[in-house]
């Protein structure tokens, strides 16, 4: 086998063969296939596909080109992965939730991937927490707390880890070849029980249309359950952000708002934490799932597991009493106003998640620093009421240069005139 034979087949949009794919997974996990070969193979990809058949070879071989988990445990071991939109912190709420309900979620997530943000990024904006861990920290919090929020460890996908870094920096996240094989790759290494996949649509998602999210959601369901694992998925709306705030720890202080019982402080956010895990436990047999999943958050035994969590991964142990003063704060902070009266008339959600990677909030490159402190707040609502000069956004910012630009981002990201149609939260199941 050789890389470049592989990469050259792509480009004549010839189809590599099962083995070729294997072959390269194994050879991205090895060291064998070079970073500037990764990128070719990603980018020929993006542009001329590999078919059903070669999306599964592509996953597998991701898959197995590090240790597959398996678990010996006294209730179901669930996951969610969302394809990323801006303001996404679900999982930072839905895996503790479903821990406080007998579950186990050893939820191996991502970082940042072009404008939306990342799991994994999110949680580390907490100070001294690191999700770099190894496989038997993730079985004893997975074990002892019921729910672990990691990067994939180096035995688990390698593949997908060089891969996925690689996609963010050329252009070639956009693939729903490569999206199925690096999500899929590490949740099926996971040894999981049951999936739910969140596909998103719209202005802040990499799927802009009903069409190519329903192909994704498609392709990614028959692929898992074509593995094993019983997988269903909800493709939800990105034409806003799903929570008010953009940006790593402003996030983490939504989802904390949410698990300390307020859950009008991101009321879509919440919305959308109760379908997916309600389906979730439906799929593993547990009834009532709202029930179950609101009970955990407004008795506290979801912040509790949170608070364990956060402890388990280098945190500090209070997270639950005095969040507050844990998260970073930027020295820069300033509100946006609106130039018309009128409504949020639309919202350019992608051009919102490329604010707060200018401000910081993301990577450009591969070894760009994340600032934890910056992004954006208290974002208005696609349809709210809008005055002139009442705040559109609230910006976090490092420098005074950096908010002004982050202002004139956000006026062009967010329209102001006559009140829109709401699209639903959720537009389709797929099972």
């Amino acid at each position: 086998m050789d890389a470049r034979a592989i990469i050259a087949k792509l480009r004549r949009r010839d189809l590599p063969t099962e083995d070729d794919l294997i072959w390269f997974a194994q050879g991205l996990a090895s060291g064998a296939v070079s970073d500037a070969q990764a990128g070719a193979f990603a980018m020929a990809v993006c542009l001329n596909g590999l078919g059903d058949a070669g999306r599964v070879a592509l996953t597998r071989g991701m898959r197995d080109s590090g240790d597959v988990l398996a678990w010996d445990l006294d209730g179901p071991v669930l996951d969610k992965h969302s394809t990323g939109g801006v303001g996404d912190c679900v999982s930072l709420i839905l895996a503790p939730a479903l821990a406080a309900c007998g579950v186990y979620v050893p939820m191996i997530s991502g970082r940042g991937l072009g404008h939306t943000g990342g799991t994994l990024d999110k949680l580390e904006a907490v100070p001294g927490v690191s999700t770099d861990v190894d496989e038997a920290t993730l079985r004893r919090l997975t074990r002892d707390i019921g729910c672990a929020i990691v990067g994939a460890t180096g035995a688990i996908a390698p593949a997908d880890k060089r891969l996925y870094a690689v996609r963010d920096v050329t252009a070639t996240v956009e693939s729903v070849d490569l999206i199925t094989a690096s999500i899929l790759s590490k949740k099926l290494a996971a040894g999981l029980d049951g999936l739910i996949l969140d596909v998103k649509v719209g202005t802040g998602a990499f799927m802009k249309t009903p069409q190519d999210a329903a192909a994704l959601a498609r392709a990614l369901v028959d692929t898992a359950n074509g593995a094993g694992c019983p997988t269903a998925a909800l493709i939800s709306d990105m034409n806003q952000p799903l929570a008010p705030a953009l940006g790593n720890a402003v996030e983490v202080a939504a989802c904390m708002e949410v698990l300390s019982g307020n859950t009008e402080a991101a009321p879509r956010l919440w919305s959308l934490t109760l379908a997916l895990g309600a389906k979730l436990l439906e799929m593993a047999g547990l009834p009532d799932g709202r029930d179950r999943l609101t009970k955990a958050v407004t008795s506290g035994a979801a912040m509790e597991r949170f608070s364990a969590m956060i402890a388990g991964l280098g945190g500090p142990p209070d997270m639950a009493q005095d969040w507050h003063a844990h998260l970073p704060k930027a020295p820069v902070v300033g509100d946006v106003p609106a130039r018309a009266d009128g409504h949020v008339a639309a919202i350019d959600g992608e051009a919102l998640g490329l604010a707060v990677v200018a401000l910081g909030g993301g990577r450009r490159v591969e070894t760009d620093r994340i600032d934890p402190a910056v992004g954006l707040s208290d974002v208005l609502a696609l349809g709210q009421p809008v005055t002139r000069g009442q705040p559109l956004a609230t910006i976090h910012a490092r420098t005074e240069d950096a908010a002004e630009a982050a202002a004139r981002a956000v006026l062009g990201a967010i329209t102001i005139g006559d009140k829109p149609a709401l699209p639903p939260l959720i537009h389709q199941e797929v099972t």
